[in-house]
């Protein structure tokens, strides 16, 4: 656990003090008519309740309905004056709002946002009244495939492995105080090699404010790493510092897997010499790169042995019912003998992300797919992914970005030129905002540029997986297609030595329901299910050319039965069984 961990707390790797929880009961409407904007519902109302982050999709949220609804609103009263510690600035946070959102405090008019899978925030401060205020939400969501939507279904009933739509509020909602002057974003960019960390800080100044100055402290549990105080000179600016320390063992912690070492930290902004900001955060030193057909992790070979997980619940969603049940899928996770989980269609609760940065597990963080290709989606979908890179950005359990799957959205890649121009762009801009990570361009198939080579293969046994990678030269080549019709890269791409790693397979479905579905004919005893898994595990492990994989899935989601575990989590085969056809042992 890191020094400014707090319990409950939505964002913690950007920990502030002065903090309120804004989850719980709200007022809530449907607004089928449209009716909202003229009846005046921004200055506030009265109506059934809704307890949030979850949506009204989900039975926990108090209401359970599966139609589609596509614009509802959400009202609340709120007390800010607690937060009133240093007479700063409130700030309104929303983790996850889908798809459009427009919000009102007092009847005033605060701000627009569009997006369903990565944070935002408004400066509410002018808007208050005494420290309170009316707090009026209105979210409009649809059925179009030109938004980013993940898992979520735009047919009126679930399909294939589509399921119930999300709309409105379904992450964290919190507000917090900070200063007139205060850190706005910071960005720490470990450097392996150089065993330093970059810092990248944007700073909010006061205008009226004639000295502004950061002070930042980096410590390794009781040892005082650095610490500097400085004036800022230009809002946006970076340092580095070196992390050698002759009190730590070793002189410096890595992370990895089996020992996942973070530093603390703290920033403070001062004005004028008064504290006016305060933000704890934390980071790790690693490394991962593609190297000779290899991923390596500090400069060292690592296997990669994920999981996929989609990260539903059974009575709310997509939205995970606390903190807990977070840490206990991490440790589940581990407990099967997996050192990694792909998490799948989904940018999920950041809470999850700083339990894998605490337990050592390696995560691919991948973009909820939208389905079709034109003008609207490609701007949705490059405005949202930009704000979730930077997000992110500062887990060290991330080790991999996944922009695309399966050419979902992008389905004539193939040869469409505008198709694979725009994963190529994609590509790019997502090494230039972060060159520190590893980037597919379309996982499953039909790369472009890519880090590596990502395959999906729902082989029903080892003998069939065998035969599928027999001819790898032809495969990398494009000389024939794999997994049915399905080719390695896109018209006019090529390989270029990258990592081959399988990242779906699998699949098998196992459960006590007949009415769901796995790949393949799904087993219904225990010993069939284990000696399937264990010939494509040996079939895997005995494919030179393969270095790393990840399993399809975790856990059952709605009709897709093919976990691990049930949806609510009891598990279906004792965990040691798996972990040890996993592990090769």
């Amino acid at each position: 656990m890191t020094k400014y961990y707090k319990e409950n707390y939505p964002r913690p790797q950007f920990v502030r003090d002065s903090y309120l929880d804004l989850n719980g009961e709200w007022n809530f409407r449907f607004d089928d008519g449209d009716e909202g904007l003229s009846a005046g519902w921004k200055n506030g109302f009265e109506s059934r309740k809704i307890l949030v982050p979850f949506s009204y999709e989900c039975t926990d949220s108090g209401i359970g309905c599966t139609e589609v609804h596509e614009i509802v609103w959400y009202s609340r009263k709120i007390d800010f004056q607690p937060l009133r510690k240093r007479g700063g600035r409130i700030i309104l946070n929303l983790e996850g709002v889908d798809y459009e959102t427009n919000l009102w405090v007092n009847g005033i008019f605060i701000g627009n946002h569009k997006g369903g899978y990565a944070r935002f925030s408004f400066d509410i401060t002018e808007a208050l009244e005494d420290g309170e205020g009316t707090v009026v939400i209105r979210i409009s969501d649809s059925l179009t495939t030109a938004q980013p939507r993940g898992k979520q279904r735009w047919l009126k009933e679930n399909y294939d492995c589509w399921y119930v739509q999300t709309t409105g509020i379904w992450k964290s909602l919190w507000a917090e105080e900070a200063g007139e002057s205060r850190l706005e974003h910071l960005h720490m960019i470990p450097r392996y090699d150089e065993n330093a960390v970059d810092f990248e800080y944007v700073i909010k100044e006061r205008r009226e404010a004639e000295k502004v100055e950061v002070e930042t402290v980096i410590t390794f549990q009781d040892d005082t790493i650095c610490s500097i105080r400085e004036t800022v000179v230009r809002s946006c600016y970076s340092r580095r510092f070196s992390l050698i320390n002759d009190h730590v063992k070793w002189k410096v912690k890595y992370w990895c897997p089996k020992s996942p070492n973070l530093y603390d930290v703290c920033v403070r902004i001062y004005e004028d010499g008064i504290l006016t900001d305060e933000v704890g955060s934390y980071f790790g030193l690693r490394k991962i790169a593609a190297d000779s057909r290899r991923i390596t992790l500090n400069n060292m070979d690592c296997y990669l042995k994920m999981i996929l997980d989609q990260g539903y619940w059974e009575h709310t969603g997509l939205t995970p019912p606390n903190e807990e049940a977070l840490k206990k899928d991490i440790d589940k996770i581990l407990s099967y003998g997996y050192n990694g989980v792909r998490k799948h269609q989904k940018t999920e609760d950041e809470r999850f992300y700083y339990w894998a940065d605490v337990k050592g597990l390696l995560v691919w963080c991948e973009f909820p797919s939208f389905y079709e290709l034109n003008g609207i989606s490609m701007e949705n979908a490059a405005k949202e992914w930009i704000e979730i890179v930077k997000q992110y950005y500062n887990h060290p359990s991330i080790i991999t970005w996944v922009p695309f799957n399966e050419s979902w959205g992008v389905p004539r890649i193939i040869e469409d030129g505008q198709a694979q121009s725009f994963t190529e762009s994609v590509y790019y801009m997502t090494k230039a905002l972060d060159d520190t990570r590893l980037v597919v361009s379309n996982d499953g198939w039909e790369h472009t540029k890519s880090d590596i080579l990502t395959l999906h293969d729902y082989a029903p046994d080892g003998r069939t997986l065998r035969k599928n990678w027999k001819n790898l030269e032809g495969i990398l080549k494009n000389e024939h297609s794999f997994n049915g019709e399905r080719y390695a890269f896109a018209k006019g791409f090529r390989y270029e030595g990258q990592p081959v790693i399988l990242s779906e397979f699998g699949g098998i479905a196992y459960g006590k329901t007949e009415d769901g579905w796995g790949y393949g004919d799904a087993e219904n005893n225990e010993d069939a299910f284990l000696e399937r898994l264990s010939g494509i595990m040996d079939a895997i492990y005995g494919t030179e050319f393969i270095c790393g994989f990840c399993y399809t899935q975790l856990t059952d989601v709605e009709q897709e039965q093919n976990g691990h575990m049930y949806m609510d989590r009891e598990d279906k085969i004792e965990p040691e069984k798996i972990k040890k056809i996993i592990r090769g042992l």
